[in-house]
């Protein structure tokens, strides 16, 4: 090098994505563009792989534009400008951008810049004149394998769970490794090594302004520019950002518009620089800051987490509270419960609104007993005070009466009649009640109704109207919907269902809530995929999406699930679903029953059995425990078809229960929406049938399912089918697109043998044409 010169790792190793590239820009002489955070190698890279002798280099830290003489030479030669990010000035950026660009016109020199920053904005001009290869960030990270040759080189030989830990940690950087490699493979010290050199060798370069900038935002994972105002005082935020971005490549886009997050090492010594350098107090406002924006911006779990680290119990005590005015579905029971179980005893007694929450999270934990002690404290305060303190808590009593999970719903129409009298008499309300829990189903919804739908015309008729008032907002539509689902699990008219279903929705668009519009959506969903219309219930579906995206995101996970469901009956098996599926290993939440149902299924298609069998345990478990009727139904005919795939015995006796159970509520559609999977067990098992016409409806519905969705939860391919040489040849044949005469020639026989043969391939595979036989074949990789 003839200018300033850089040190380097002498056991450095190229990564190959990046040397690919330099070898590209080399080849062609085509312009490099190198870009990184400090350490990544980006100067090594072209020490490592040019004659330098043959280099001019320039580093624009050190370096005025006009100090930059480059004479021409008979001979071409290489020309590097480092360090970009530090030309920051407006004059300075005018000469710098001169010189590079002449540099460009010449046909003797190859230019090389290098900056920690993306393509700065000042010189987007010449990038669209001239092409350059660009040597990103990423193209310098190590792989694991060129990360364990590297520590080789420094005689580090490590197990590979620990060789994974340490590339999760740097991420494959080589300072990082290089840290690594002098700390003989302390991880804990190769952090505290790497925060200490960003703080001493970077953070010390930028001014004031910028240091003070990312100081007051690293308590924070991801910030928006609102945020990132609040945090720092400052109203030209975006200024400051555009300014980072161009001093070095810190931050990264965390997947929504708007949205901004530090990188994890600058954002982790940031914090240590934090500690050092601001007072205790001013550290607690900056957190009181952030969890005050949380809570504007309705993102409680990230306000209390925020709350918490100031020590302000009284934000705390209040969000609570706050979030105890909600229902299950709309609130954040299960995700605080941590900060609801660590609150003093003596606080919750002082609150009725505590008292029926903490009621209400234990139920919903399946802790019966503590929840039963908290409604009992709660009717003691309702009887030792008085006023608008007693209105309060009777109130939350009759909640609790109506929304506690474990409650079942045997005596819900007395509590529902006493409610509206209460409401009515006091001019009082009840706290949201949900009656789905975000899920496309009213009588399995909050609670099970399924002893409703034994008269559910004359319920309709005695509380439908008590039910509507108490339920406000979340009652519009309720009696069109429940008597639209309820006909539509008795297999009763179609148009009939379609038309109550069609009602409760648009009565839910008029100033109800989006969670009654799914349930109408979910009811006509069902009956598309019972119409063999799987395609149109999946665009519905997602449609309703797109608007709940906006209006309703709680629904969202559910709105998946039934999308996974549909597409199991398009033969499909749902492993792109289970990437968001719940982990009932980690921990068992109610709320997710209807995605832990979804995920039964998806095992079972996926022939996970003994999977599907241990997550069918946990659910029989909450199911008994919760009085969930329906779900019960619905575990026992899992489980059976678990234990038929399995060669347990026991597959008849739960058939059998679910069976005797659903035709007691003549659940037609319970049993028929599996009627895929169902119908050789109900043909094989022979279970007792009480009524006739319940029967006659199940088979000929299982059996036109099994016809419409032959895939569905692996069906049709545990049947072994054999299939003669000559059958399978004409299949071959077939897929290439050959006539029955042209194949007829090649094998030697007559064009009716041919046809034969295909005609009983086509029956064997339960299909009804050489398109379906072909796509079938190969599904079953038998060509």
């Amino acid at each position: 090098m003839s200018k300033n010169t850089k040190t380097t790792d002498d056991k450095y190793i190229c990564p190959e994505k990046a040397v690919r590239k330099l070898r590209s820009g080399r080849r062609f002489r085509t312009p490099l563009y190198l870009y990184g955070v400090t350490g990544v190698g980006k100067t090594s890279l072209i020490i490592h792989n040019l004659n330098m002798k043959r280099c001019i280099y320039y580093s624009a830290a050190e370096t005025e534009a006009s100090q930059i003489a480059v004479r021409e030479q008979g001979v071409e030669h290489t020309v590097v400008i480092d360090d970009l990010q530090s030309v920051t000035g407006v004059e300075e950026r005018e000469a710098y951008y001169k010189v590079i660009q002449e540099l460009l016109g010449r046909e003797d020199v190859w230019l090389i810049l290098i900056a920690r920053c993306p393509f700065p904005r000042w010189l987007l001009t010449l990038r669209t004149k001239y092409i350059f290869v660009e040597i990103e960030e990423s193209d310098f990270l190590f792989s694991i394998e060129e990360q364990r040759a590297y520590l080789e080189q420094y005689g580090i030989c490590l197990p590979d769970e620990l060789h994974e830990r340490a590339w999760r940690m740097g991420g494959g950087n080589p300072l990082s490794l290089l840290f690594f490699a002098m700390e003989k493979g302390d991880l804990e010290r190769t952090q505290k090594r790497e925060w200490d050199y960003l703080e001493s060798h970077v953070y010390e370069q930028w001014d004031v302004e910028l240091q003070e900038f990312f100081m007051n935002i690293c308590i924070v994972e991801t910030f928006t520019i609102r945020l990132a105002a609040m945090l720092t005082g400052r109203s030209d935020v975006e200024k400051v950002i555009a300014k980072a971005e161009e001093t070095g490549n810190f931050f990264e886009t965390a997947g929504v518009d708007g949205v901004w997050k530090c990188r994890w090492p600058m954002r982790k010594s940031m914090r240590q620089r934090l500690g050092r350098r601001k007072t205790l107090e001013q550290i607690r406002r900056l957190y009181y800051t952030a969890g005050l924006y949380y809570e504007l911006e309705n993102q409680i779990p990230e306000a209390l987490s925020m709350y918490e680290e100031c020590r302000d119990m009284e934000s705390i005590s209040r969000l609570l509270i706050s979030n105890a005015n909600k229902n299950p579905s709309s609130g954040w029971y299960y995700e605080l419960r941590r900060y609801y179980l660590e609150l003093p005893e003596q606080i919750i007694e002082e609150s009725p609104a505590l008292m029926a929450g903490m009621s209400l999270l234990h139920s919903m934990l399946m802790n019966i007993e503590e929840s039963e002690r908290w409604y009992q404290a709660l009717e003691q305060y309702a009887d030792t005070h008085t006023g608008g303190q007693r209105r309060e808590a009777r109130s939350r009593l009759i909640y609790l009466k109506i929304a506690l999970p474990h409650r079942g719903s045997m005596d819900m129409i007395d509590l529902i009649k006493n409610a509206d009298l209460f409401l009515r008499e006091w001019r009082s309300t009840l706290p949201d009640l949900s009656v789905t829990s975000n899920l496309p189903s009213m009588m399995n919804g909050g609670k099970d109704f399924c002893e409703w739908s034994r008269k559910e015309r004359e319920m309709v008729v005695s509380i439908g109207k008590p039910v509507e008032f108490i339920l406000g907002k979340y009652g519009k539509g309720l009696v069109s919907l429940i008597l639209a689902e309820s006909f539509l699990e008795k297999g009763e008219d179609t148009f009939e269902i379609f038309s109550q279903a069609e009602k409760g929705k648009m009565e839910a668009e008029s100033g109800g809530k989006l969670d009654q519009v799914f349930v109408g959506i979910g009811t006509l969903a069902w009956l598309s995929v019972l119409k063999n219309n799987a395609e149109g219930a999946a665009a519905s579906l997602a449609g309703f999406r797109t608007r709940a995206e906006k209006e309703a995101p709680n629904l969202l996970t559910n709105i998946d699930a039934f999308l996974c469901r549909i597409s199991l009956y398009q033969g499909n098996d749902g492993a792109s679903w289970m990437e968001q599926a719940p982990d009932e290993t980690l921990e068992f939440s109610i709320l997710e029953r209807f995605r832990y149902l979804t995920k039964t299924r998806v095992y079972i298609q996926q022939k996970r059995y003994e999977e599907a069998y241990c997550l069918l345990q946990q659910l029989l478990y909450y199911a008994e425990t919760m009085n969930r009727t329906y779900i019960l139904m619905e575990l026992h005919l899992l489980l059976a078809v678990v234990q038929y795939r399995t060669g347990q015995e026991e597959w008849r006796e739960n058939l059998q229960a679910c069976v005797s159970q659903a035709e007691s509520y003549h659940f037609v559609r319970l049993l028929s929406r599996e009627g895929s999977v169902l119908l050789s067990m109900l043909e094989e098992g022979e279970p007792t049938w009480k009524d006739r016409s319940f029967r006659k409806q199940v088979l000929e519905e299982c059996g036109q399912m099994k016809e419409f969705y032959p895939r569905y939860l692996g069906g049709r391919q545990e049947d072994e089918i054999i299939l003669s040489e000559n059958a399978i040849k004409i299949l071959r044949y077939q897929s290439e697109g050959l006539s029955s005469a042209a194949i007829a020639e090649k094998m030697k026989l007559s064009e009716a043998t041919v046809k034969y043969h295909s005609r009983e391939t086509y029956r064997k595979l339960g299909v009804k044409n050489k398109t379906a036989a072909i796509a079938e074949a190969k599904e079953r990789k038998m060509i």
